[in-house]
This record gives structure tokens, sequence and C-alpha cells, in this order.
């Protein structure tokens, strides 16, 4: 229930943020085509396309936490048998939640102490910029948690504890033949 949930709301943040992404290429385009052509400009396009930047890049990232698609690297893990594995795993839930846990309470201090702080341009609260931070560690933070549980109560699976993912590139790369003289793989 909870998987298809959370399926669910990240299909919705893609569309959100494509739906953002064109509106801040709009913004945009129009402001430097109004600058050029017209000599006048779109006051408040800085602005919102550089809010919607932010929003963009933390909704994007609340979909890689989900899809596990950040960075890592497994030189050891992948050489630990499954119950070291699991230890690794588990103490790299608990740093990640503590980071979170930061992001979330500077996040929502920001927030707070920006509440009634005008931005320059729109006039809009400037706590909006700094929710975006917010809403991250929030849903970040309960995915992971709920894999953690997953861990620790023995519901992941062997397969699941090296949670790398190869790179585009090196992907590619395997799936190129042999060069000439070189054995096949």
């Amino acid at each position: 229930m909870f998987d298809a949930l959370m399926d669910r709301i990240c299909r919705g943040i893609k569309v959100l943020i494509a739906l953002a992404l064109a509106v801040m290429v709009l913004l945009v385009f129009g402001n430097v085509v109004l600058r050029y052509v017209f000599n006048s400009g779109i006051s408040v396009s800085e602005e919102l396309s550089r809010w919607l930047f932010v929003w963009i890049t933390f909704l994007g990232a609340i979909v890689a936490v989900r899809e596990r698609g950040h960075l890592g690297t497994d030189v050891l893990l992948a050489r630990l048998p499954p119950l070291g594995q699991r230890i690794c795993l588990a103490v790299s839930y608990a740093l990640m939640l503590f980071c979170t846990w930061l992001l979330f309470s500077g996040a929502a201090t920001q927030a707070k102490i920006n509440w009634d702080v005008q931005a320059p341009v729109t006039g809009a609260s400037m706590a909006i910029f700094y929710a975006s931070g917010a809403v991250f560690a929030a849903a970040s933070g309960l995915m992971l948690l709920r894999d953690l549980w997953r861990l620790l109560s023995g519901q992941m699976r062997d397969d699941e504890l090296v949670q790398v993912t190869e790179s585009e590139d090196l992907a590619a790369a395997h799936d190129l033949p042999p060069a000439p003289g070189q054995p096949a793989r």
C-alpha cells in the first residue's frame, strides 16, 4: 500500500516538475525576448524562475530517493557477506535520517523566521522558498524510515542490500561488443 501510494505521489511530482520547468523556460525565454526586442522585461521572471529551480531540485531529489538514484559506491559493500551488508545499510540509513532531520529542522526554522519577510519583487512570503527543503526532508525521511524498517524487520531481500546503480555510461559500456583483440565478457 505504501509503495503504491509513493509511486503515485512520485508520478505526480514528475508532472509538477515538468510543469514548473515549462513555466521557468517560458518566463526566462519571454524575458530575454522582451529585453532584446522590446527593451522591456517581466520583473518577476527572475525571482519566480529562481524559486521554481529550487523547488524542481528538491522535488527531483524526492523522486531520486524513491528510485534510489543518488550516487553511491559499492567497492567494499559488494564484497561483504549479507550480514555485513545489512549492518552497513542500517548505518547508512541512520546517517541519512540524521542528515534529513538536520535539513528539515533548518529549513523549517528558516521558513518560520522568514514567514513575514516579503520577496523583493513578488512580495510573496520567503517561507515558500525555504519550505522546499522541509518538504523534501519530510518526504524522503518517510521513505528512508520505511526502508530502514524493512531492513530491520527482515523484509528486505539480500539482492536489495547493495543499493548502488551503475552509471549510465558504465552500463552502456558493458553492452558494447568487445574491441578487436579483446576477450569477450
